[in-house]
């Protein structure tokens, strides 16, 4: 299974709003903006807030996989690092079939990104059955229009082209934000999060609906904040996120319009994975 990079995508899309800006440096809106305005992609980055969640998963749908359960949790630290964010994602995931048998999986991604879109700094590292499974690090270095090269350690001296437009993890959740605050209702888009040796995925962001808050939220970082769910595809780089193919797998959210993320379903086809924030508190952080 590909459940690593499916669930390590997860560090692009749990985000949460960042100190008062009288203590930040002047908004960054450099780089691709997908159809967001520039002063719109300043306000979303000056949302982003340093903090950690915790999620418990569980299976979703089996489909007829053989899986009959999934248990596991994830957590995330998102650092703000004044020019860049630091993040750290650690999952530990099990699954059990028919038989019984059991697969563990563990995983340790960790990036520093640039909030002006320009580069990412990444490291992957993934056990299976306590054995490690895979590596990927690297660095990705960009241009203001979104193309560039990704340079990895590992695989040592492979070299990727990123296409023009892409969007690194943060800028990505940002853009996707503030694309349903505006009412817009899709995002389209390539993706580099460092999680494979493969390069850029092309991604394709569905936005229902967003709706103002009401009632009381299950976190006091929630209150006040409106939220959506959206829905993000993915698919190989050049098959076409057009409706013409079929995505590589989905990863559904409920977003607030302060960045927090606190329900999750990865769709990997075969099987779903639900994600349920138990925790999330605020990192000390900022400029």
């Amino acid at each position: 299974m590909q459940a690593t990079r499916r669930l390590s995508l997860l560090a692009a899309f749990c985000c949460l709003a960042l100190p008062a800006a009288a203590q930040q440096p002047a908004p960054i809106t450099a780089g691709p903006r997908a159809g967001v305005s520039a002063e719109a992609l300043g306000a979303g980055i000056a949302r982003m807030l340093p903090h950690r969640a915790a999620y418990r998963l569980d299976l979703g749908e089996a489909r007829g996989s053989g899986i009959t359960a999934v248990r596991g949790a994830m957590v995330f630290d998102v650092a703000d690092a004044c020019e860049g964010w630091a993040t750290r994602q650690r999952m530990t995931m099990t699954v059990v079939d028919r038989e019984g048998q059991e697969i563990e999986t563990v995983s340790d991604y960790a990036t520093y990104e640039a909030k002006d879109n320009s580069s990412l700094r990444f490291s992957l590292t993934q056990t299976t059955q306590g054995a490690v499974s895979q590596r990927v690090s690297g660095e990705a270095a960009l241009q203001p229009d979104g193309s560039g090269t990704v340079r990895f350690s590992e695989p040592a001296g492979q070299e990727e082209t990123l296409p023009a437009g892409t969007l690194l993890p943060m800028r990505h959740t940002v853009l996707a934000v503030e694309a349903a605050r505006a009412g817009q209702r899709l995002l389209a888009a390539p993706l580099f999060d460092g999680t494979s040796a493969e390069g850029a995925q092309d991604t394709t962001t569905v936005i229902p609906s967003w709706t103002q808050p009401s009632g009381t939220p299950r976190f006091p970082l929630m209150s006040g904040a409106a939220s959506g769910h959206m829905r993000i595809a993915f698919f190989e780089r050049g098959a076409g996120g057009n409706g013409a193919s079929q995505p590589e797998y989905e990863v559904g959210l409920r977003y607030y319009d302060n960045g927090i993320a606190d329900e999750i379903v990865m769709d990997f086809g075969e099987f779903s994975v639900t994600g349920q924030a138990l925790e999330l508190s605020p990192l000390p952080g900022g400029c």
